[in-house]
């Protein structure tokens, strides 16, 4: 039988989502797998024109666009989550769901990404997974767009598995940026992840990243390469999330390099001038106690070219000494705490403030996000864990509140156990036993740290440019900027989806804010959004709406008689004198 020709072969991308410890795939994500995956396509002969490529919630959405999966020479499933979360953008695909996939499919299946580490039965915390190819005919084992090229090279007849190497990607990731024109967020709600390496330098208990092996780098060019061709094809929102410890980039995978980082940023900045979002995602705390002064250089560097709201979540996972040493933690308690401090004062400024006084909060702050804060993850379920481990954490975290210092947001969740990690042994056994004692620790958390810290990090005022509006609930508007852990915003009253507005921070809850258009117009604003203004409520609301139209704020401020927020403004209403 004469082996098909790469030229003539339709091939469908279905993204499922992936969620890892270095990598988002879910909506507003796009990750990376099915753009390299696309590239690795083109390289292999298939034109772009006959790559199609679709998400799970399209499917879901679109019965139609199934044809697509039905009648392509060769389908590709992309998907995985080995950490678990809540989503608003978009909702993995579930294991029932992927096999469907494989039903559906009349031409070659194969199945890739982090879904080869093992699947649940459902996308959830304190599970245990099992490896399971879900009736496709291929399972990469490998890299899933080194699969999809050998595929296609051998004529859908099979592959070995093997991994990528630097070449390959910086060629694939460029050839393959032309599938985020076909995502459903193009270009306003999209954020393209970025990989500057993968493996880990450490063997934490239940970390699938070291499963990578140890850290391997892509140079500089290659990924400004890779921005450079996303932005052609308008993508305007980055992060650099698929990398173990942003700060080690560059060197050897432990000790920072901030020479590399220099090159990158500055590079990036060079050939997406107009980019809108520049974030991150994963440090480790470690690397900051043990080489400060590169560290505190390379911070220096993060801030001066990110956008603001940046976080850098910090892999504490648990206070508890017992739980550290029973899973290869790296990093203390102690540890920890002195690489929050050293975040806060290199790179927690906010913009048009001084840059030394960091990090600020309260009445006198800049209206601005900070540029760069930690973010503090915590894991349960570990071996070792016990009722003192819930102490010892919330210890930790009052500490860091006491010590007057910001945590741009605290992860908590349960433990996944995935083969090939130690935790496989343990199981979620803990996590289960330890449930309802999980459940009243959260709730602690959340009133007692995560508020207070809330206003701190964003205090009444704080402006948040581009808020994109998501859905309504109870009368409410909710929206999110693009970038990394955004805050949730509820807005008073329902406002036109998909819209894109600044927003000004008027209230707290545990992990999100409520605000108003920014800025509010006095004599146009509804009774809902004036009796959200700080200090304002129902009454003064009205009288305020009972006396429009006011010709300065300072007259509408005389009226009630105190002072009003700086970002209300009174325009002249139309027609009038």
């Amino acid at each position: 039988m004469t082996a098909p020709d790469p030229a003539t072969l339709d091939v469908t991308l279905v993204d499922g989502y992936v969620d890892e410890p270095a990598h988002f795939g879910v909506p507003p994500y796009i990750s990376t797998y099915p753009r390299f995956t696309a590239g690795a396509l083109v390289d292999a002969g298939v034109p772009e024109e006959r790559i199609t490529y679709h998400t799970i919630d399209e499917l879901r959405d679109e019965r139609n666009k199934w044809r697509d999966v039905a009648d392509a020479d060769l389908m590709i499933y992309l998907g995985g989550m080995t950490v678990p979360g809540k989503y608003v953008g978009g909702t993995p695909a579930e294991p029932d769901e992927v096999r469907e996939l494989a039903w559906a499919a009349e031409g070659t299946s194969l199945m890739g990404g982090p879904v080869k580490f093992g699947v649940g039965e459902e996308n959830t915390g304190a599970t245990e997974t099992e490896r399971s190819d879900l009736d496709f005919e291929f399972v990469a084992k490998g890299d899933v767009e080194a699969a999809a090229h050998d595929l296609v090279v051998n004529g859908l007849e099979g592959f070995g598995d093997r991994m990528r190497d630097v070449e390959e990607v910086t060629q694939w990731a460029r050839e393959g940026a032309f599938v985020v024109e076909q995502h459903p967020n193009h270009p306003e709600y999209l954020i393209c992840e970025l990989e500057t390496s993968r493996g880990c330098a450490y063997r934490c208990s239940f970390c699938t990243e070291p499963l990578y092996g140890n850290p391997s780098f892509r140079p500089p060019p290659s990924v400004v390469s890779e921005v450079d061709a996303l932005a052609d094809r308008g993508a305007r929102h980055f992060r650099l999330g698929r990398q173990a410890d942003i700060l080690a980039y560059g060197g050897d995978g432990e000790a920072p390099n901030p020479a590399a980082l220099r090159d990158l940023y500055g590079g990036i900045r060079e050939v997406a001038p107009n980019l809108e979002t520049l974030h991150l995602d994963n440090i480790n705390p470690v690397t900051i106690v043990r080489w400060p002064e590169d560290s505190r250089e390379g911070l220096r560097i993060i801030a001066e070219h990110n956008t603001p709201g940046d976080t850098a979540a910090f892999g504490l996972e648990s206070a508890d000494p017992r739980v550290q040493e029973a899973n290869d933690l790296n990093v203390t308690a102690d540890e920890c705490f002195r690489a929050v401090e050293i975040v806060n004062e290199e790179a927690g400024w906010r913009p048009g403030e001084d840059r030394s006084a960091a990090p600020t909060y309260g009445a006198d702050a800049a209206d601005r996000l900070p540029k760069l804060l930690p973010g503090i993850n915590l894991l349960h379920g570990l071996k070792g864990e016990r009722e003192k481990t819930y102490e010892l954490n919330k210890q930790f975290l009052q500490r860091v509140y006491d010590a007057g210092l910001l945590l741009r947001r605290i992860n908590i969740r349960q433990v996944m156990a995935f083969d090939g990690t130690e935790m496989s042994d343990t199981g979620a056994q803990i996590a289960d036993d330890h449930k309802k004692l999980f459940k009243q620790y959260k709730e602690e958390v959340r009133e007692e740290i995560d508020n207070p810290m809330l206003q701190r990090v964003a205090p009444p005022g704080t402006v948040l440019p581009d808020v994109h509006l998501e859905y309504h609930q109870d009368g409410r508007t909710f929206g999110r900027q693009l970038g990394t852990y955004p805050l949730l915003v509820a807005i008073p009253g329902e406002r036109e989806l998909g819209r894109v507005v600044d927003i000004a921070i008027t209230d707290h809850g545990y992990r999100s804010v409520t605000g108003v258009p920014a800025p509010l117009d006095l004599n146009r604003a509804s009774m809902d959004e004036l009796a959200a203004l700080p200090g304002l409520g129902d009454q003064r609301a009205g009288t305020l709406v009972v006396n429009r139209p006011y010709k300065s704020t300072g007259e509408a401020a005389a009226t009630l008689g105190i002072d009003l927020p700086g970002f209300t403004t009174a325009r002249t209403p139309e027609g009038a004198d």
